[in-house]
């Protein structure tokens, strides 16, 4: 597994500073912000590898670094991280070409798009930058990673809003299970922190803007008083693989896949149903994939954004787990780190595997004052040791797309 967050870079670093109840949400040092109303974000944190934070230099030559928008370096940091972690550098064209990459982001190159339309509208078309499209498209972040490193399987990617790190795994692993790859490389990536990105979700309501002067205490999930979630950008690669082929070459195994499960609201384009309906038939078509009961399941990482669709998830897990609510713990880490749209599936998925692998949840952050009550143990602020063996992590996206993955220890 792989990681670029707010909370820095590395696994074991971002996920002890996460169950330490850290935040990596801090003021926008990227660009002015006075003109807009949310000035605050959850950024990858500058500085060295050493230090668990992002020096690209380390990472990516620099000649290779203007060919890739944000989102594309962050993915290919994670990625390196998480095929170095993996042990699997396979140099047998056999093995390459059983080898793909699924890594998806719910908007792609933002910032590369507002950089180039700038020069449009200054009458500068032709300053375009030839490598604009290709450092724009979602699937080049797929592209490099396979090219990095010679996997000539599947390449893909998957778009949907911020589903997509969740379907990335979900479908990457029903690649393997299909025959079509026995490796792969899954996860997703977002960098929408510029002006166009902010704005836009700052036009559409959907930002905290109350908490500029204390970037810490701004997501708020569950909380009576949040009021929008906060940007986030990052990546979350996994090294997906079949479990014999991982079991014959002596591969450190995290945890198993074990449930997938999709659904459409239908109803709006950026509201869920006040019912849950979606987020519910999402669940329950993980839990029917995996094959185990709600109350086998200890742990939710749940979608929890820190806006007013948080009681509705909230609802559509009472109503899934039903008695077995009372023994679960289901936390939101966006609480650390933000929402990191197109990225944050892959990133909760990592954090659920840990808390499985540590018998540990990860804290929610700023739960002072829930909206409502719930039998659910929302673990408030402090990390629980608890006993987890199968985690439920949850993603839903714009357009009504919802998608579960659950997981369980390693066999």
């Amino acid at each position: 597994m792989g990681i670029a967050s707010p909370l820095g870079l590395g696994i074991e670093n971002v996920w002890n500073r996460l169950t330490n109840g850290e935040s990596g949400i801090s003021a926008i040092q990227a660009f002015d912000t006075k003109d807009l109303p949310a000035r605050i974000a959850g950024q990858v944190p500058a500085g060295t590898k050493a230090d668990g934070k992002l020096d690209l230099a380390e990472w990516i030559p620099v000649k290779d670094q203007k060919k890739m928008d944000r989102f594309i370096q962050l993915a290919l940091v994670a990625a390196v991280e998480a095929v170095e972690d993996s042990g699997w550098m396979p140099e047998a064209e056999a093995d390459r070409c059983a080898t793909g990459v699924m890594i998806g982001s719910g908007i792609g190159g933002l910032q590369t798009i507002q950089e180039t339309a700038a020069l449009v509208v200054e009458n500068r078309a032709r300053r375009i930058s030839p490598f604009f499209i290709p450092a724009s498209l979602v699937n080049l972040a797929s592209g490099h990673v396979s090219i990095r490193y010679g996997f000539k399987g599947p390449n893909h990617s998957a778009v949907t809003a911020c589903a997509t790190g969740v379907h990335a795994i979900g479908d990457a692993s029903r690649l393997i299970a299909l025959g079509d790859a026995e490796v792969m490389v899954a996860g997703g990536a977002e960098a929408a922190i510029c002006e166009l990105g902010i704005g836009g979700f700052c036009a559409s309501r959907a930002l905290s803007t109350g908490f500029n002067d204390a970037p810490a205490t701004a997501s708020r999930p569950w909380s009576k008083d949040r009021d929008g979630f906060v940007m986030g950008e990052g990546a979350g690669v996994l090294v997906l693989e079949e479990l014999e082929h991982a079991k014959k070459r002596g591969a450190k195994i995290y945890g198993e896949v074990i449930g997938y499960g999709m659904s459409g609201d239908a109803y709006h384009i950026t509201a869920p149903p006040d019912d849950g309906d979606g987020a519910f038939r999402a669940m329950k078509a993980a839990l029917r994939d995996a094959g185990v009961a709600p109350e086998a399941v200890n742990y939710v990482n749940a979608h929890g954004t820190s806006t007013f669709a948080d009681d509705v998830e909230l609802g559509a897990v009472e109503r899934i787990f039903g008695d077995a609510a009372k023994n679960l713990a289901m936390s939101s880490t966006k609480s650390a780190i933000g929402h990191l749209l197109g990225a944050a599936g892959a990133v909760e998925a990592i954090f659920s595997i840990l808390a499985i692998r540590d018998n540990v949840a990860p804290p929610t952050l700023n739960l002072d004052d829930p909206s409502r009550e719930s039998p659910i143990d929302r673990v408030a602020k402090v990390a629980q040791q608890r006993k987890i063996d199968v985690a439920l992590s949850n993603s839903f996206g714009f357009g009504g797309t919802n998608a579960s993955v659950i997981f369980r220890a390693a066999p």
